[in-house]
């Protein structure tokens, strides 16, 4: 999943990052209410962590903003505010779930889980593809109906690929999905997890098909090349 962090505490922001990044979200990290609004007006990721104390903007206004338009990505409020009324505004301007500050990262987990399983009864928790299917709450990947161990990136890039439906994935798309916008990050670090997902899925008649200079398409070995 692409998680949207909104915090402008660095070293909050960094801790949250890496923890994310290590149940293998890939995390677009922005620190201004302003810079933030922008991104999210243009559609990137799948959930928002969202602190309300933000320079330029704040998080009430970003999110306000957000249900105005009619954005309905889940939500988490991040804030040093411990009244009911603030949590009682918070809700109340489109927010799914509240977390305040200080908190232990395992109730942040367990929060973004409880808001992945709700997201997950709006769309569908499993995608599939002839014998492959992707568990998209439990991050479980099956083939003939044997799990998978994956490494996190590479279930990632599945992920974006089966979402696609066929479509072809640029490797642009594909860096942001598994590693965040604005990543350090080549391109050759796609190649090298597509190849290796090729060699998995290839006995089990399903391929990732390469348009030059294009990106990537997944599909059963049996079906026409994507146009």
């Amino acid at each position: 999943m692409r998680i949207v962090l909104v915090e402008d505490n660095q070293s909050l922001a960094q801790g949250i990052t890496y923890r994310l990044q290590d149940l293998g979200h890939a995390v677009d990290l922005i620190s201004d209410g302003l810079a933030a609004d922008d991104f999210l007006r243009g559609g990137g990721g799948d959930l928002v962590i969202l602190d309300i104390n933000l320079p330029r903007v704040s998080g009430l206004t970003l999110l306000k903003q957000m249900r105005a338009r009619g954005d309905g990505r889940p939500v988490l409020l991040l804030t040093a505010r411990a009244e009911t009324h603030d949590r009682v505004e918070g809700l109340d301007a489109g927010a799914d779930d509240y977390l305040v500050k200080p908190f232990a990262m395992a109730e942040l987990e367990a929060r973004l889980r409880a808001l992945t399983r709700r997201r997950a009864h709006d769309h569908r928790p499993t995608v599939r593809l002839g014998p492959l299917a992707l568990d998209l709450t439990g991050r479980q990947v099956t083939l003939d109906a044997t799990p998978q161990d994956l490494p996190r990136r590479e279930v990632a890039v599945l992920e974006s690929l089966m979402l696609a439906e066929g479509r072809i994935v640029s490797k642009a798309e594909l860096l942001d999905h598994v590693y965040g916008t604005g990543a350090d990050v080549e391109e050759t670090a796609i190649e090298v997890h597509v190849s290796r997902l090729r060699k998995r899925l290839k006995p089990h008649g399903l391929s990732i098909r390469v348009r030059r200079g294009m990106g990537y398409a997944i599909a059963l070995a049996t079906d026409a090349a994507p146009p």
